[in-house]
C-alpha cells in the first residue's frame, strides 16, 4: 500500500499543475445523472489558459475513449485496465482515469455499455454492440474493428522527422510496417527496441519500417526535439514521420496505441497487430509480407 501512495504523489507531482487543478476539481464536482458542461466550466471556473488547455484535452479523451475501449475489447479480448487507460491517453494525474469513466457513466449522452467492478472500479465488460448501436460512434469503430488483413493500404502522405514528405507511393513494390506510436506509450517503448533490433535483420532484404508518431493529433506536450532525442536514445534508425489526421482516419481512426501494419509488396494489408508485441510475433509477420 505504501508504494502505491508513493507512486501516486509521484506521478501527481509530474503532472502539469492546470491538469491536477481540472481533475480535483471535477472529481469534487461530478454528479450522477449531470453531464459536465465544458462552455460553463470555461466560463466560469478555468480562466488561464493552462487550465482550459487541460480542459479541452480531457474532454477530447473523453469522446474518443468509447472508441478506445470497444476496439481494446475487440482486438484483444478482454477491457483496458485503468493503467491502459492512462497509458493510452497519457493521464498523468492519479484517479484521472477513473474520473472519465465516472463523467461517462454520469453523462446521459453517452450509452451505458460498460460494467465496472464497484470495489476498485476496472472495467468488467464492454458492450461493443452497444457502442456500434450508437451512431456517433457506428462509423469509425466499424472501420477500426473490421480488419484491414487482405484490404489494400489506404494512400497517404506525410512529412518526415526531417521535414521531407513521405507518401504511399514511395514505399510501392516494397514491403513495409506503418507502426502507430506516440513517445509517452510505455507499449511501445515496449515494442519499439524490438522493430529496430528486427529493422536491423530485414532491411537488408528490402523491408521498410515506417513509425508513424502520433503526438501532434493527440495533443501531447512534446516537442520536436524531444522526439528526435527519443529515437536517438532508444535506438529508432527507421524512417520516422508525423502522423497527421487524414492519415489517422484513413486507416480507421486509430485508438490503441501501437498498432501496426504490416503490408507486402503488391500494396496489400497482410498482417494488423494491436498493442505490445513480443519478438516472436513481430518476427512472424515480417516474414509474411516478406512472402
Amino acid at each position: 500500500m505504501r508504494a502505491l501512495l508513493v507512486a501516486a504523489a509521484l506521478a501527481a507531482a509530474q503532472a502539469p499543475p492546470a491538469e491536477v487543478k481540472v481533475v480535483e476539481y471535477l472529481k469534487a464536482n461530478v454528479r450522477p445523472g449531470e453531464r459536465v458542461v465544458v462552455s460553463q466550466l470555461v466560463n466560469q471556473v478555468f480562466t488561464s489558459p493552462e487550465e482550459r488547455a487541460a480542459l479541452n484535452r480531457l474532454f477530447g479523451a473523453f469522446f474518443k475513449l468509447p472508441l478506445f475501449l470497444a476496439q481494446h475489447q475487440q482486438t484483444l479480448g478482454r477491457p483496458p485496465t485503468l493503467k491502459e487507460i492512462s497509458e493510452q491517453f497519457h493521464f498523468q494525474v492519479p484517479g484521472e482515469a477513473e474520473l472519465l469513466l465516472k463523467i461517462m457513466e454520469s453523462d446521459p449522452r453517452m450509452p451505458r455499455f460498460i460494467k465496472r467492478n464497484h470495489v476498485n472500479g476496472e472495467i468488467q465488460i464492454v458492450d461493443v454492440e452497444r457502442v456500434l448501436a450508437d451512431p456517433r460512434f457506428a462509423k469509425p469503430l466499424e472501420r477500426t474493428i473490421a480488419g484491414w488483413e487482405g484490404r489494400p493500404e489506404p494512400a497517404f502522405t506525410v512529412t518526415g522527422y526531417d521535414g521531407k514528405p513521405l507518401a504511399s507511393a514511395d514505399l510501392a513494390g516494397k514491403p513495409h510496417l506503418l507502426y502507430f506510436w506516440f513517445t509517452g506509450c510505455p507499449p511501445c517503448l515496449r515494442t519499439s527496441p524490438l522493430l529496430a533490433e528486427l529493422d536491423r535483420t530485414y532491411a537488408a532484404r528490402g523491408f521498410r519500417i515506417v513509425g508513424l508518431n502520433a503526438d501532434r493529433v493527440l495533443e501531447l506536450p512534446y516537442g520536436d526535439e524531444e522526439r528526435k532525442a527519443y529515437a536517438r536514445e532508444h535506438g529508432l534508425t527507421f524512417t520516422l514521420a508525423q502522423l497527421d489526421p487524414q492519415t489517422l482516419e484513413a486507416y480507421g481512426s486509430v485508438s490503441v496505441f501501437p498498432t501496426l501494419f504490416f503490408v507486402d509488396a503488391k500494396g496489400i494489408v497482410v498482417k494488423q497487430l494491436v498493442g505490445q508485441q513480443d519478438k516472436a510475433a513481430l518476427e512472424a509477420a515480417f516474414r509474411l509480407a516478406l512472402e
